[in-house]
């Protein structure tokens, strides 16, 4: 091996990566592996707007479709049943006109006569205090859990032989429950305006809305805030009967 001056001491070695070089290299690594996951992720479509990342609001709306399909598949197969009995019915007439009594004061069956329809509704958009009232609070501007059930409860108090809110027939089962401003009815979601109508005796139940305390201060709110009431009478009316299961789940009749 030659030992001259011009031969090299030691071999040659590569030039060192500077730390800029290294930064630079990992940020387009990591641009990769994001360009990858999101196109995985997207498969063609686009992320923020795919339909199937559905809201929990539509979840809550599915259902409460899906519920009411099951009602009306309830009450379908309930029609099937009871002209299935009658055929091989062997009750006496008293038996039968003791049924259709229970029938009647359970809710199931249609019921017509005349009545009236309440309708509340929340305040006007950027409502603001009529003179002499303080300004609202957001809570003094939307349909509560407690106006419903005063309507409710006023209306039986009134002698109503039956109830509808919104679409439902009530039955002794049924809890009028509010989540935020949305009604949440035997399994089914609603939104304002909230319509509750009653069969009986008009001036019997105009009587007795007039004379609830929970809602002469609901009407110190309309007059206030704005928010919605309104009474409409009807000299003919139908209401369906309750197509729900009548099974009671937490409850045992008292014997």
């Amino acid at each position: 091996m030659s030992n001259s001056a011009d031969s090299p001491t030691e071999p040659a070695r590569r030039p060192a990566l500077r730390p800029v070089r290294l930064l630079t290299a990992g940020v387009f690594a990591l641009a990769g592996l994001i360009f990858v996951t999101s196109f995985n992720t997207a498969k063609g479509t686009n992320i923020r707007t795919d339909a199937s990342l559905l809201k929990l609001s539509d979840l809550i709306d599915q259902r409460s479709h899906k519920n009411k399909e099951l009602d009306e598949s309830t009450a379908s197969v309930r029609d099937d049943v009871d002209a299935l009995a009658q055929r091989g019915d062997s009750s006496t007439q008293a038996e039968d006109a003791k049924l259709k009594a229970l029938e009647a004061a359970a809710g199931t069956k249609k019921l017509a006569g005349p009545g009236l329809t309440v309708t509340l509704d929340d305040a006007p958009p950027n409502a603001t205090a009529n003179p002499g009232y303080p300004e609202p609070q957001p809570n003094d501007l939307v349909i509560h859990q407690q106006d419903l059930q005063a309507v409710v409860n006023a209306l039986w108090q009134g002698g109503a032989k039956g109830i509808r809110v919104m679409d439902q027939r009530l039955i002794s089962t049924s809890a009028v429950r509010c989540v935020g401003n949305t009604l949440i009815l035997q399994g089914r979601v609603y939104s304002p305006p909230y319509k509750v109508t009653a069969i009986g005796d008009r001036d019997e139940l105009q009587r007795a809305l007039t004379a609830s305390t929970a809602l002469q201060n609901y009407q110190l709110y309309v007059k206030a805030y704005g928010l919605g009431w309104k009474v409409d009478e009807h000299e003919a009316m139908t209401l369906p009967g309750y197509s729900g299961t009548v099974d009671l789940h937490y409850a045992k009749p008292v014997k």
